[in-house]
């Protein structure tokens, strides 16, 4: 009989501190989207902005709720959880950047454009990647209770 061990989580107080942080980053990063400076100062984003502002700021809010849940909800299972609707969102707001595309690139030697979708697309199929990873880590977790011992039967 083979025997699996659970890799070791960090103890619960380094992990509320990261998802603290996290909490933190996101709000900046949602201020300085919405507020100040605000999307309209980054030179190469269009008026077509505002028609996936929506998805962007709902990207970065579930990553607040969710890091914020964590902080309180510390089980095995619940974080591949809200990974999973983190990463769904965040999926659905690259696939409206994909489809309005509110970039425009001074016209330049370096194809900007091409780029732009290269990274687009590559960030499309990594939460594609990420979904799978992290229901597999649901499943996972749902087998194991939270000391790291696996469950029986």
């Amino acid at each position: 009989m083979a025997v699996t061990t659970t890799p070791r989580r960090p103890e619960v107080a380094t992990r509320r501190v990261g998802y603290g942080i996290a909490v933190v980053v996101n709000a900046v990063l949602l201020y300085l989207v919405n507020v100040s400076p605000g999307w309209a100062a980054v030179p190469f984003l269009t008026d077509d902005t505002t028609h996936v502002l929506g998805w962007v700021n709902a990207s970065i809010v579930a990553g607040i709720i969710a890091n914020a849940l964590y902080v309180v909800v510390d089980r095995r299972w619940f974080r591949p959880l809200g990974e999973l609707l983190v990463t769904l969102v965040g999926l659905t707001a690259l696939v409206r950047l994909w489809q309005v595309f509110p970039f425009a690139f001074d016209d330049s030697e370096i194809p900007w454009h091409d780029i732009a979708r290269w990274v687009l697309a590559i960030g499309m199929a990594g939460s594609v990647i990420g979904l799978i990873a992290n229901l597999v880590k649901l499943v996972h977790a749902m087998t194991v209770s939270d000391d790291g011992a696996q469950r029986s039967g």
